[in-house]
């Protein structure tokens, strides 16, 4: 599979991400700046954490507009696939490719620390290749990561299995305790209603190198490459 990972002035995740994807996963990679409008023959495009133009006015606003997101929403809306982490899940939502609005952590604070992820959907890709009867330890490191939507939006999410990540204890236990950022239902992570765009506020990238000591986030990629 071919990925393109873009890079909008104030990103700092695209190395990373380019690193598991393409040395620690073998697979090709094609750097995407934000201004380009050739998605080079990608199958898969992601966008990764970071500060895109420094957050200013909201966490992704601005970005929605440079002009490789014009590709971007194409390439979805054909079918192709779309990961965006962290930085990269605001600017999905600010551009409509998924629902409901990432706002400011409850408590108001930049929030860096690992948390456990529970799989809460096995109809997307991104979950089919996990177990639900583990929990996956994945860092976040986010200061505007609380998903939000209207009872509607987040009533037709539920009904059509959009779910596919929620913070959780060790032993998998979701409650309020384990929510880090006060998430609505505890949510870490969505897809779209066609199940080819996926968000997630946890940094996979940064747990797939057994030099880190955990490779819990390789298994997420591992799942999209099966599946995809």
């Amino acid at each position: 599979m071919k990925f393109g990972v873009v890079t909008f002035p104030g990103s700092n995740c695209d190395e990373d991400m380019v690193y598991v994807l393409q040395d620690i996963l073998g697979q090709k990679v094609e750097r995407l700046w934000h201004k380009e409008t050739d998605l080079k023959g990608v199958d898969f495009v992601v966008l990764p954490g970071g500060f895109s133009y420094g957050d200013y006015l909201r966490s992704g606003a601005i970005a929605k507009l440079s002009p490789i997101m014009g590709e971007v929403i194409r390439h979805a809306s054909k079918g192709g696939y779309v990961l965006g982490v962290c930085n990269g899940f605001q600017i999905l939502t600010e551009s409509g490719l998924l629902e409901g609005a990432l706002l400011h952590n409850n408590q108001q604070k930049f929030i860096c620390k690992n948390v456990y992820l529970k799989p809460a959907s096995q109809s997307s890709a991104i979950t089919k290749g996990l177990s639900a009867e583990r929990t996956y330890k994945i860092p976040i490191a986010h200061g505007e990561g609380r998903f939000f939507a209207s009872d509607d939006k987040l009533k037709g999410i539920q009904d059509n299995d959009q779910v596919i990540f929620q913070y959780c204890s060790e032993k998998g236990v979701v409650s309020d305790v384990e929510n880090p950022n006060g998430a609505l239902l505890n949510i870490a992570g969505i897809t779209n209603l066609n199940k080819n765009v996926f968000g997630m506020m946890p940094h996979p990238e940064r747990a797939a190198d057994r030099s880190l000591a955990n490779e819990d986030g390789r298994l997420i990629f591992e799942s999209l490459l099966k599946y995809c």
